[in-house]
């Protein structure tokens, strides 16, 4: 079930200045690939921990619905569900009834249960159903867990000293896996 990225994070979870005084550059030649650094950083942090670090808006597209009225979300953790569409035989969107599917918050991965009986089926066998979630742990760095916010700091560090390196370069330092490790959300 594969999940698309509708809307990115508006903020990254460092600053450049933050990054800039972590990494002790103290000009403004390099504030592009810092810059890009930064967003690098996070996703590599968001792929090793399965978590979007944050907010961010994602479409689950599907099949079917289960006959088990459960869909593990695939980005954590889940916030919200913000639309839900089927497409129909000839390709045009119906939209799913906002009370048909209900976000379970408490648990990692995240789940959507489906009112089965009162959601429409698709008319299409492959990508009828498009699910639009938020998931992330806030809008801005204060609501990430502190050793995520090291994490991104760590492979940050990590790119910003490697980057000249050909192909897989360096390893990262042992003490990422430390920092991610308790974060990681397990898939089923």
């Amino acid at each position: 079930m594969p999940a698309m990225l509708i809307a990115g994070p508006e903020v990254e979870p460092l600053t450049l200045a933050e990054a800039k005084i972590y990494l002790r550059v103290d000009h403004d030649a390099e504030d592009a690939l810092i810059g890009s650094l930064i967003t690098a950083a996070r996703a590599t942090v968001e792929a090793l921990t399965r978590r979007v670090l944050i907010d961010q808006s994602w479409r689950i597209v599907r099949d079917a619905w289960p006959a088990s009225g459960l869909i593990a979300a695939p980005v954590n953790p889940l916030k919200t569900i913000t639309g839900a569409h089927v497409l129909d035989a000839e390709g045009a969107e119906v939209g799913v009834p906002t009370d048909a599917l209900l976000a379970d918050t408490a648990r990692l991965p995240g789940l959507i249960r489906v009112a089965c009986g009162t959601v429409p089926a698709p008319g299409r066998p492959i990508a009828g159903i498009a699910i639009d979630v938020v998931a992330g742990h806030g809008a801005d760095a204060d609501h990430v867990p502190s050793p995520l916010i090291e994490a991104v700091r760590v492979v940050l560090a990590h790119f910003y000293e490697h980057r000249d390196e050909q192909g897989a370069g360096a390893a990262f330092p042992a003490r990422l896996d430390a920092l991610v490790a308790p974060f990681r959300v397990a898939r089923l």
